[in-house]
């Protein structure tokens, strides 16, 4: 591999803005970072690059550790966006800057420029100077100028941002030419789409520090495993649905046949569907798709090649869309749509018209963490608890809803619940006697329930066990759903009966395990630190420890639970994720 990253991490104010970020990049391979204004890529590029320090982790290029190594003794050559070129030289001499601090004679110079500037196609122009060039031409020189000392990997920090579209597009294709033939390891900083599709071997998402996810940019944009992918990379549509024994149903009705499940194990899920796989129809026995709903025409807009339009799903359908961002109140009513001119002349539509809306292709998240539902004594209080200021975070940031339920007799021994359907992660307030309210609710049907103090706000670092095997692979999903939302740590605790020193590498293969199987099954990265004693005690002690912690804790049984979980769940003293997977 030419650069291996390692749970790489970096603080600013002590807010991770690279979050233990592990990653292999192969040898000639053309690799984009990719992510929002503040996701942390640029800062990843230059620790990378050596221009900042890490404070944790290990960086290796071509099998050497340059973790604590200077730029310079790196071999990396790097291109910012804004060009940096020396003004008051000529272009040979910008080139040949780096071969002459490193003592390279005249001859090889000379000759290595003319290389350069064949490759980047720029010959002849020697003697120009910066002020006499284009800024296409000027950003081709830094290319060239990052080239000339060989190094093994080539990083660009945005380098196309300061150019015109057709400038872009033409840069683009001379930098991957130049790439290919050279074989140059190479990492793009982009926040263009466009630009990481037309360049990337491979692409990596980047958001609140983390790597949410690796891989080529086909499988990206057609199978996203996380909501943020989804719809970062073009424009998707959020639903809520249900997997049935039928397949995907969005209110009752059946849009993809092939994804079943036994009945017994029925549940809400979130689906894709991009907006190139939306049919319009005047009704629907002229879809030729799956039905979805019946819609009104909302927006018409004519892009040249395409038509967007957008569609507001009939009263009827119960509105299953989520919200695509936070800044339109009524996003999660309206269905995004895309269509060709082709399907333009077949059926042409005008704002206010009625139409039949089928799909033809659904994708459905891994996540389990579907949506919220507020569980409280009352409407009233649910309503209040859906208000919580951490839990209308996570809802936004994950782009989900929060429905209320109200349970009278919660906590009653021998009461029965309202509805035995348990909808989304249930979401309790944190009170004196949590922990028994806890306990009636999970042997009543609930699986996932999230206890939430008042005023709670976004963690800074999560903590993570679960007891027993059985739900394992649950606890971890769950925790990477919350990961990908929060800018924090990850920590796996394992808590082992005795003394310190009693599991010796028994325990620390159990925490290497655990963590091998977080990054490879779920793309969580987490750390891992031991522990002995009883659990909720040991887990309680170290929320004690510091401020702004969340627990994310699996259980297989529930034997003793509210009298085993009293000192972590009455009080209100910290968020605490319940995930459940055993008989109820």
């Amino acid at each position: 591999m030419s650069i291996i990253l390692d749970q790489v991490t970096k603080h600013y104010g002590g807010v991770p803005v690279v979050n233990d970020v592990s990653l292999d990049i192969g040898d000639g391979e053309f690799f984009v970072l990719l992510g929002p204004s503040g996701s942390g890529k640029s800062t990843l590029l230059r620790a990378i690059a050596g221009l900042s320090g890490v404070d944790h982790g290990r960086i290796a290029l071509h099998g050497r550790d340059v973790t604590h190594l200077t730029a310079r003794k790196r071999g990396v050559g790097l291109v910012f966006q804004n060009y940096a070129l020396f003004r008051h030289m000529t272009v040979a001499d910008n080139i040949e800057f780096a071969l002459r601090v490193r003592h390279v004679r005249g001859k090889l110079r000379r000759q290595r420029r003319k290389e350069l500037l064949r490759l980047v196609a720029l010959e002849g122009m020697d003697e120009r100077l910066p002020a006499q060039l284009s800024g296409g031409q000027q950003q081709r020189v830094a290319v060239a100028r990052a080239l000339a000392h060989k190094p093994e990997v080539l990083l660009l920090d945005e380098p196309f941002g300061a150019l015109d579209a057709k400038i872009r597009d033409e840069l683009r294709r001379t930098i991957r030419e130049v790439q290919r033939e050279l074989g140059i390891t190479t990492v793009l900083v982009t926040h263009d789409q466009e630009e990481a599709f037309a360049m990337a071997d491979r692409i990596g998402i980047m958001n609140l520090g983390r790597l949410l996810e690796v891989g080529a940019p086909h499988d990206l944009y057609s199978r996203p495993a996380t909501r943020f992918v989804a719809t970062f990379l073009g424009a998707a549509n959020l639903i809520l649905a249900r997997r049935t024994a039928d397949g995907i149903q969005v209110c009752g009705t059946t849009i993809a046949a092939a994804d079943r499940t036994p009945a017994a194990n029925e549940h809400e899920v979130v689906a894709v569907v991009r907006p190139e796989e939306v049919e319009l129809a005047p009704a629907r026995a002229a879809l030729t798709t799956n039905y979805l709903a019946g819609g009104v025409v909302e927006e018409v807009v004519f892009t040249g090649a395409l038509e967007r339009l957008r569609v507001r799903l009939d009263a009827a359908a119960h509105t299953p869309l989520l919200a695509h961002d936070g800044s339109d109140d009524n996003a999660s009513e309206l269905l995004q749509v895309t269509r060709t001119q082709h399907e333009q002349r077949g059926f042409a539509v005008t704002p206010g018209q009625n139409v039949a809306v089928g799909v033809r292709r659904v994708h459905v998240l891994p996540t389990p963490l579907s949506s919220f539902t507020a569980c409280a004594a009352s409407a009233q209080l649910a309503e209040a608890l859906g208000r919580e200021p951490l839990l209308v975070e996570l809802a936004a940031r994950m782009k989900t809803r929060i429905t209320t339920r109200s349970e009278p007799k919660m906590g009653v021994a021998e009461a029965l619940c309202e509805s035995a359907d348990f909808v989304g992660t249930t979401v309790i307030a944190s009170q004196t006697d949590c922990a028994h309210r806890s306990e009636w609710l999970l042997r009543r049907g609930a699986r996932d329930l999230l206890v939430l103090p008042a005023g709670a706000t976004a963690p800074q670092r999560v903590l993570i066990h679960w007891m027993g095997e059985a739900a394992r692979n649950a606890t971890l999903a769950m925790s990477a759903s919350v990961l990908r939302h929060v800018p924090a740590e990850a920590v796996y605790v394992g808590i082992f009966p005795g003394q310190a020193g009693g599991r010796g590498p028994h325990g620390m293969r159990e925490l290497l395990d655990a963590r091998s199987e977080a990054q490879a099954a779920h793309g969580l990265e987490m750390r891992t630190e031991m522990r002995f004693g009883e659990v909720a005690e040991e887990l309680a002690r170290r929320l004690a420890e510091a401020p702004g912690q969340m627990l994310i804790v699996g259980v297989t049984e529930l034997t003793r639970f509210a009298e085993r979980f009293r000192a972590l769940l009455d009080g209100g003293h910290w968020p605490v994720l319940i995930v459940y997977r055993g008989a109820p």
